[in-house]
């Protein structure tokens, strides 16, 4: 993609390919990497289950959330992944590997897809790919996500990644679009003894 800025390679993580995606670094200063990330960010949908600290309403603050986004994996405490098509590169979402705990060995992940590329499992495959990374590359011993209780869809994808539903956490996020209200999250966890399930 001519648009990334080859530069840009102070990640200490791999790109991550498989399932017809490619997973690499943000690029804060790219322009389809930023439109990416502001129109993710603003998407109507996203902000039905999540809650950021900081709201990005446009293209320099979708770049300041990378540029700090970038800072975190530069240090090595999150990864987080650009989601392309493996073909034509096209932006397609984000995966992030979070919180990277090598004492506990653990790490949260979160993720998101872009409106146009929703339907065509690019949420499962991603995670499919991170958790892999997490569990071989980052050599974890359990990797965790959660979602806003009632986001079924992210559910499904979770349960499709082989990470077991582990319980309900109360008032644990912010309620849609406040930060003085909280909801309850659904907890899901997967550990590297567990069988990793066949994604195609």
């Amino acid at each position: 993609m001519s648009d990334v800025h080859e530069h840009y390679t102070n990640s200490p993580f791999p790109d991550l390919h498989g399932h017809g995606l490619r997973l690499r670094p943000w690029d804060p200063e790219s322009d389809i990497d930023a439109d990416a990330w502001l129109r993710g960010l603003t998407d109507p949908e996203f902000q039905r289950w999540n809650t950021p600290l900081k709201a990005i309403t446009d293209i320099d603050g979708a770049r300041e959330s990378l540029r700090a986004r970038a800072e975190s994996t530069a240090s090595g405490t999150a990864a987080s992944y650009c989601v392309t098509d493996a073909a034509s590169g096209t932006p397609l979402g984000h995966i992030g590997v979070n919180e990277i705990d090598h004492v506990m060995s653990v790490a949260r992940i979160g993720y998101w897809v872009l409106p146009e590329a929703r339907g065509r499992q690019v949420a499962t495959r991603s995670l499919a790919l991170a958790a892999h990374f997490g569990f071989t590359d980052l050599g974890l011993n359990r990797l965790e996500l959660g979602h806003a209780l009632g986001h079924e869809a992210s559910c499904r994808v979770a349960e499709r990644c082989g990470f077991r539903y582990e319980g309900t956490l109360r008032g644990a996020m912010f309620e849609t679009g406040r930060h003085d209200a909280f909801r309850d999250v659904h907890l899901h966890g997967r550990i590297a003894a567990d069988e990793a399930p066949k994604i195609d």
